[in-house]
């Protein structure tokens, strides 16, 4: 399925009644689990004592660690690897590029503390450009007017890296190399020069997450009036809403997205989050992963991805806590809709007065590449403290140490001084949540 496909399905998935809605999911989750049982031997395995037409509530629930300790193995296409996927990602030059000329690469940030390996085939491709086309705006004149000012896109992120929003903004950079009306700034830039290019752009659309913005929005020297501010990759506060939307005049709205799943949920005027559910099946689910009624927050979701069809993620398990709601929406559209327990990463402060939004700090330590898992603790305004699972901890931290201090240094504190903990990265005890970056005074 190309994007032409992808566009038309996506246009009629908003017209269908809830009836039949769920005809069409039911039709595109027995499809995939038919070519997962096809074409991947984890899957194959997996169901191998199930009946063809088992339920969706039957098949069994599939772990991050699970699918990456298998994954050469869940990949329906036998030609790539692993191992083909570490060389070919080690040269940054190669974000935005297809392995093989057939699919992206990217990797996931670990906001539970262990990255994932993610692949898109044109199908999730298409249907990830698809949804954001007709669904990514939750008022019609924000969209009049964005198209009026010739789509100017700004996206403020990891500039550098396999990441969604940073691979996924190269590959269309890529494919339309004559057209300006998008940029990405990167997020560890320097603040004067984060303003300054936007201000440079003058996007007609702001999109970053919610924490970096928010830090932005407190700069005098950013003059940007864009006709929208889409926020992700962390929880969009009332507060952080109000910020942004006196800063910039302008709607202000979020989404629910993953790389596992893509585009989940999709803000609309009454800003509620309407589920994608013509393209992924969103179970909420206690610890135990017995389903939660509507109204009731879940202790995790189990997703299944219509659309990825050469990495399958079939009731795949999320740490997310969600609050899915059966009301009608005076937004009129048919599908569920949720509340979401974000990121609650802490921000850090300096001695010098400077804040420092969680989300740089943890791309810059995912670069290290021999870390496997890592917490950043401030423990004074000039004291970090790192805590990492690793191979060789002492060569990932002397690495980590190095980039940090440099980054410390740039932001106003050359004093910083970066340790490395004994003890291995760990949850909040009482949430359960994990933190990449925590502020312990």
């Amino acid at each position: 399925m190309g994007l032409i496909r992808a566009m038309m399905q996506t246009h009629r998935g908003d017209r269908l009644s809830r009836e039949e809605l769920v005809r069409v999911q039911e039709h595109r989750r027995k499809a995939l689990v038919r070519h997962s049982r096809a074409h991947s031997p984890f899957y194959r395995d997996l169901y191998a004592d199930l009946p063809d037409d088992a339920a969706l509530a039957d098949l069994p629930v599939v772990t991050k660690p699970q699918m990456m300790a298998e994954f050469d193995r869940v990949l329906t296409d036998r030609r790539v690897t692993m191992a083909r996927i570490e060389e070919f990602t080690a040269d940054l030059d190669h974000v935005g590029h297809k392995i093989d000329g057939r699919y992206l690469v990217f990797k996931t940030s670990g906001s539970t503390g262990n990255p994932a390996v993610v692949l898109y085939d044109s199908a999730m491709i298409g249907v990830s450009s698809a949804v954001a086309a007709h669904r990514t705006f939750a008022k019609r004149d924000d969209l009049k007017a964005f198209l009026r000012h010739g789509k100017r896109t700004a996206g403020v992120f990891a500039d550098r890296g396999f990441y969604l929003a940073c691979g996924m903004s190269r590959y269309l950079q890529l494919r339309m190399p004559g057209k300006q009306s998008k940029i990405t700034v990167d997020v560890n830039a320097p603040e004067e020069e984060i303003v300054r290019q936007l201000n440079e752009f003058g996007p007609a659309m702001l999109s970053g997450y919610p924490s970096n913005l928010a830090l932005l929005a407190e700069d005098e020297g950013l003059t940007i009036r864009p006709d929208v501010v889409i926020t992700g990759g962390e929880l969009l506060t009332d507060a952080v809403r109000r910020k942004l939307t006196e800063k910039f005049g302008c709607t202000v709205q979020t989404h629910y997205s993953c790389t596992e799943g893509g585009e989940i949920a999709c803000e609309c005027a009454e800003e509620h989050l309407h589920i994608n559910e013509d393209w992924v099946i969103l179970e909420p689910v206690d610890r135990d992963n017995r389903p939660v009624g509507f109204g009731v927050q879940s202790d995790k979701v189990l997703i299944t991805n219509l659309a990825n069809r050469i990495q399958p993620f079939i009731r795949y398990e999320l740490t997310d806590r969600v609050i899915v709601h059966d009301e009608p929406c005076r937004c009129g559209r048919n599908t569920r809709w949720l509340e979401i327990e974000g990121r609650t990463d802490d921000t850090v402060l300096l001695p010098n007065g400077g804040k420092i939004a969680p989300m740089s700090l943890y791309k810059i330590l995912e670069e290290v590449r021999a870390i496997r898992r890592f917490q950043l603790t401030q423990t004074a305004p000039d004291r970090f403290e790192v805590r990492l699972v690793s191979e060789c901890p002492e060569e990932a931290f002397a690495e980590a140490e190095r980039a940090l201090t440099a980054f410390f240094a740039e932001k106003g504190c050359p004093e910083a001084v970066i340790t490395l903990s004994g003890d291995a990265p760990r949850p909040d005890p009482v949430s359960g949540k994990f933190k990449h970056v925590v502020r312990s005074f």
